[in-house]
């Protein structure tokens, strides 16, 4: 969001008397266990699989295999896609399978590896999309059999653990295909990567807008279950995980007499493509205790687009509506009463483009934006999730049907405790679908029975606002130049990373009680960490 506004336009605030945040209580009671806690952010993707390899793109890779103790995966298109691997927006390519004059196969898997030798170097595990269809295949893609040698490529490596799946959003014009076809596709891939790798970890459909329309998660789920095998002849197809995607819905506000022009991000949308995914797995008895994926979840629908409503991207909006949209997700997952294993977000970086050019990507040339940062809150954040109420979040069921546009602000919370290291993780978030300023937040923090630890912990509040850990306000500020000096991009590279606010402090532990006071601005995200 642009920095002028956030702050040139503060008197802004004095027009706006019916958003309010003020005094927000939030309670945390660490032993009342809610549930066991992963992190389950660490789960990243992108159209193009070419940029992995290039120079920013390994060092980005790198950051997000040292986010934290879970492991990381990278899921891309394009992987079979027909081409010479100049990478593009919105494409890619490998040339994997091609064929001679005789129409005889031509198999080459020397950029796959590549990509994927590059993952694995840097900690990150492919998340592995089986697709597009190679172009000789385009046309007349019969006989399936070209998937067995595809998944063949890969049967000396160790990969048991890595996903697989197969296609993108087959109930959109990603397949032009019947959704019999698909089916067929389906089992031919996923018994033939069976076959190579026993142990393989296989699932899908990866399927767009929650369910999809006509209930395609449901109908592919009863297929994999009860439907006939199109390889095997067989009933049922293998599958050890099921994913959907869930995408935000923002809009460009046209300026009124209150208020400016400006955009809304629509988290309701992603809320609700989420519960509704939720609600069909929970339906079926022999799968809901599976591992879900939700294989893209993001504030829109295309990356590598720019227009105003995608203007979140730069700045704080970005980390705030991930941090209250990822814990919901796990809210949700409660409430269905399914095993939510990962949100992935669809957002890499592209080489050769202008600083900050507003695509929706993790780092710019190298230097990474704040949403970075959220990832790297979340992905720290082990052991039990514990008991968090906040007076100042907006129910669930109101998040979901309403969205989070109304005269409330958002000031969520999400805590877990880690009983062998005795820390405790208290993640605040302060949100709202408008990118207008509003007032700050002031936040009251109880801790309750808190045993074990010592009359004294150190405290860490780490944060994210346009002061801290936020390289794009720091290069506003310097009139946003292109052409960096070397001085300029080492501070630029120093703000992308998670900082504290101000020093760590010690407080006082009676009788496991403790309290600590202070403000959080509109969009702005705080993580706590109190710790013997």
């Amino acid at each position: 969001m642009p920095a002028s506004r956030r702050t040139a336009s503060t008197y802004l605030v004095l027009l706006l008397p019916h958003v309010f945040a003020g005094p927000v209580s939030i309670k945390v009671d660490v032993s009342s266990v809610i549930s066991n806690f992963t992190p389950f952010n660490t789960f990243f993707g992108f159209d193009e699989p070419n940029y992995a390899y290039l120079s920013y793109g390994e060092q980005l890779l790198g950051e997000l295999g040292a986010l934290g103790p879970t492991q990381t995966y990278f899921r891309t298109h394009n992987l079979l896609t027909t081409g010479n691997g100049t990478p593009n927006l919105k494409w890619g390519s490998t040339n994997a399978y091609t064929e001679d004059s005789n129409g005889s196969p031509i198999y080459n898997w020397t950029i796959i590896d590549r990509i994927s030798e590059t993952y694995l170097k840097n900690n990150v595990k492919p998340y592995l999309q089986v697709g597009f269809m190679p172009k000789a295949l385009a046309t007349s893609p019969e006989p399936y059999n070209f998937t067995f040698q595809a998944v063949s490529a890969t049967e000396k490596k160790k990969v048991d653990s890595w996903y697989w799946e197969i296609w993108n959003e087959p109930n959109i014009p990603y397949w032009n295909g019947t959704t019999e076809q698909f089916y067929m596709l389906h089992d031919y891939a996923i018994t033939s990567i069976r076959r190579t790798i026993p142990k393989a970890r296989v699932g899908g459909p990866e399927v767009a807008g929650g369910p999809g329309n006509d209930d395609y998660l449901g109908r592919f789920i009863n297929h994999t279950l009860y439907g006939k095998n199109a390889l095997t002849g067989e009933v049922g197809t293998p599958l050890d995980f099921l994913s959907s995607h869930a995408k935000g819905q923002p809009v460009w506000i046209n300026a009124t007499e209150g208020n400016p022009a400006h955009l809304r991000l629509g988290i309701y949308a992603q809320l609700k493509n989420i519960d509704d995914a939720l609600g069909v797995i929970a339906s079926f008895p022999e799968v809901r205790d599976k591992p879900i994926v939700i294989g893209e979840m993001d504030p829109d629908g295309c990356a590598a687009c720019v227009s105003p409503q995608y203007g979140y991207r730069n700045g704080i909006m970005f980390p705030s509506y991930t941090a209250a949209s990822f814990a919901r997700a796990l809210d949700l997952s409660l409430k269905h009463g399914v095993n939510l294993r990962g949100t992935l977000t669809w957002a890499f970086e592209y080489d050769g483009h202008e600083y900050f050019d507003g695509f929706r990507v993790l780092a710019t040339n190298g230097i990474d934006k704040p949403v970075l940062n959220v990832h790297r809150i979340l992905a720290q954040m082990v052991g039990k999730r514990v008991a968090a109420r906040s007076s100042g979040q907006v129910p669930l069921e109101d998040a979901v049907k309403k969205s989070i546009n109304g005269t409330q602000t958002d000031v969520g919370v999400l805590s877990t405790y880690d009983e062998q290291t005795k820390k405790l993780f208290i993640f605040v978030w302060h949100y709202h679908d408008d990118d207008l300023p509003k007032p700050d937040a002031d936040v009251q923090l109880d801790i309750s029975r808190l045993t074990g630890c010592g009359e004294r912990m150190v405290l860490k509040h780490y944060r994210i606002d346009d002061d801290h850990s936020n390289a794009y306000t720091k290069w506003l500020r310097m009139a946003s130049p292109q052409n960096l000096t070397s001085a300029e991009y080492a501070e630029l590279k120093a703000a992308g990373q998670l900082q504290m606010l101000g020093k760590e402090d010690k407080v006082d532990i009676r009788e496991g009680k403790t309290d600590v006071t202070f403000t959080l601005p509109i969009h702005g995200t705080s993580l706590l960490v109190l710790e013997g």
